[in-house]
């Protein structure tokens, strides 16, 4: 999932920074753009689904976790991620290039995905796909919480490990919300123009914050927290004269350095 993110900000953010610059490009390096940043953003929540199951594994069936979460079984889930991911929606290109005559990819335009994509039929495929990706995921999010809770009251031992994965599960919720965002965010950017309508480049900004950047900077910074030795760490750096203070008698520092 970190290099899922990783590449759905790199691209993203060089699509945005583009699109200030150059106001307009090529059709055919925004359809790349495009794709990719829509595959690495339909995975995030389909990558959230899988952890929570691997995390009732690893409570409800511990006898058998060795056995289902393998090596080689955990990179075919990640192989098979990618594909339930990335083929939905390659029909888009492939339904643009028997539409559109060639003379269209030489051209340019402002790299938005209605700008790109432009058959009617697309839109209507995109939420139907949208709805299914999400309810599955949130289905799965409540099924595991739900199966993880009852065994946690039902074990006498290991309770503090089926509460930390109740824990995991229900962060794994407030990050599926965040990423909702961005299905939602189209209509009310929409709104915002009619309400803001010289301000549509602030509004754009706010929106790529909000939507794209801000789920993105807040899990690392959620998962990092909840490890004991980053907590350490993390409240050592924040105290910050005694700490430097401390680390100073430590290890001094020499004057001729």
């Amino acid at each position: 999932m970190v290099i899922n993110d990783a590449i759905q900000l790199t691209v993203t953010i060089t699509l945005f920074v583009l699109s200030y610059i150059f106001y307009k490009i090529n059709v055919a390096f925004c359809c790349f753009f495009i794709l990719v940043a829509v595959f690495t953003t339909r995975n995030t929540p389909v990558n959230l689904a899988s952890m929570a199951i691997e995390r009732y594994i690893a409570i409800c069936e511990p006898l058998r976790y060795n056995e289902i979460c393998t090596v080689r079984r955990t990179y075919m889930v990640i192989g098979l991620i990618w594909f339930i991911c990335v083929a939905p929606d390659i029909t888009d290109l492939f339904v643009t290039l028997t539409t559109e005559s060639p003379s269209f990819f030489q051209e340019s335009v402002f790299c938005l995905r209605q700008n790109v994509f432009k058959e009617p039929i697309l839109a209507y495929k995109r939420q139907a796909f949208d709805i299914i990706y999400f309810s599955c995921v949130f289905l799965t999010l409540v099924f595991t919480y739900l199966k993880i809770l009852f065994a946690a009251r039902a074990l006498s031992t290991e309770k503090a490990s089926a509460q930390k994965a109740r824990n995991t599960i229900l962060l794994h919720g407030a990050q599926l919300a965040m990423c909702m965002l961005s299905y939602i965010s189209p209509s009310v950017e929409i709104v915002l123009r009619i309400i803001f309508p010289g301000r549509i480049l602030e509004i754009r900004y706010a929106n790529y914050l909000i939507v794209y950047i801000l789920p993105r900077f807040l899990s690392p910074i959620i998962y990092g927290v909840r490890d004991r030795k980053f907590r350490k760490y993390l409240r050592m750096y924040l105290l910050s004269y005694r700490c430097r203070e401390t680390v100073k008698k430590v290890v001094p520092v020499r004057k001729d350095s």
